[in-house]
């Protein structure tokens, strides 16, 4: 089973001046339920986990309607959301919003200069908000290089952000971005593998982006395999078939990413390889030009995929 994608750098500075997630713009901000609304009785896939949804997907309607966009999160079928940012509200505000909707935050993320210098506020909003887990998911590193010695910093940095969420009943977790798997110069296996491995299971968790690990031609099946139980969380999220991998761009234009089912990645294989190995949450992350008409495809195709349809069974 082998998996394929393409090019084109992520805006950086867009990344780090919003708590993360993701870099493209959204176009469609009108969401229509009847037309969109998916017959979830009628869903009875091998897919069981609870599907959540990173909320950086809708951030152009949540942006100026908040509460609009929990409430059609929770009208598509979503349970749970992870967030990048509260929208300008306190913590306990936006906790509220979020349960008045029907949902819950199970996971936040927040800037690594958030982490580095402020890590008290993170672990307050994210107890206020009701996230166990909170992490990053951008290194800062000079676009294209990302060295040995930058991911040596990354390990000490995660294993002291890790400690001290721990110590706050917390989890942190890092979220591959894509430009992690060059070569380790100092052994086998990648720069990726090496943050894995040196960083303390006890303390640091991570959060699979499927584009991100798969656009640098790295197989999600053996990565998780190499890596057992150290992945936590999943971002769902492809790129549209014909495109080549092997970028460490950590990025793609919004129109070379594809709904759940139309894209390159084989989910039935994927998600049961994930679910077997204890992956807790899920969360759709719709990048594309259109993730408000998108998602609710997205999620009809995760509820109804069966497993047998997964190679080798």
């Amino acid at each position: 089973m082998k998996f394929r994608i393409g090019t084109t750098p992520l805006l950086l500075l867009l990344i780090l001046a919003l708590p993360l997630a993701g870099c493209n713009s959204d176009t469609g901000d009108e969401y229509d339920a009847a037309e969109s609304s998916t017959d979830t009785a009628s869903m009875e896939g091998d897919f069981k986990s609870p599907l959540g949804v990173q909320l950086w997907s809708f951030r152009s309607k949540a942006q100026n309607d908040p509460m609009g966009t929990f409430e059609m999160t929770a009208d598509m079928g979503f349970t749970h959301v992870e967030t990048a940012g509260l929208y300008g509200m306190p913590a306990e505000e936006f906790a509220t919003a979020i349960e008045d909707a029907g949902l819950k935050v199970t996971s936040m993320h927040a800037s690594y200069d958030e982490f580095k210098n402020d890590i008290e506020t993170v672990i307050a909003n994210a107890k206020a908000v009701g996230a166990q887990y909170a992490g990053i998911a951008w290194y800062p590193h000079e676009q294209g290089n990302f060295t040995l010695e930058t991911a040596e910093q990354a390990i000490a940095d995660f294993n002291s952000f890790g400690k001290s969420l721990n110590d706050a009943g917390l989890t942190f977790f890092y979220h591959n971005h894509g430009y992690e798997p060059s070569p380790n110069p100092n052994g086998e296996g990648t720069l990726l593998d090496l943050i894995i491995d040196e960083t303390d299971p006890e303390l640091v968790a991570f959060e699979m982006d499927v584009l991100w690990t798969w656009l640098p031609d790295v197989d999600p099946v053996e990565l998780i395999q190499r890596h057992p139980g150290r992945f936590k969380l999943m971002h769902i999220k492809d790129m549209k078939q014909g495109l080549e991998r092997g970028s460490l761009s950590g990025g793609l234009p919004a129109e070379q990413k594809s709904v759940i089912g139309e894209g390159q990645v084989d989910w039935p294989v994927l998600l049961k390889a994930a679910e077997d190995d204890g992956f807790e949450h899920f969360y759709l992350e719709d990048e594309s030009t259109d993730p408000i008409g998108n998602a609710p495809k997205s999620y009809a195709y995760l509820k109804s995929l069966t497993y047998s349809d997964a190679s080798g069974e």
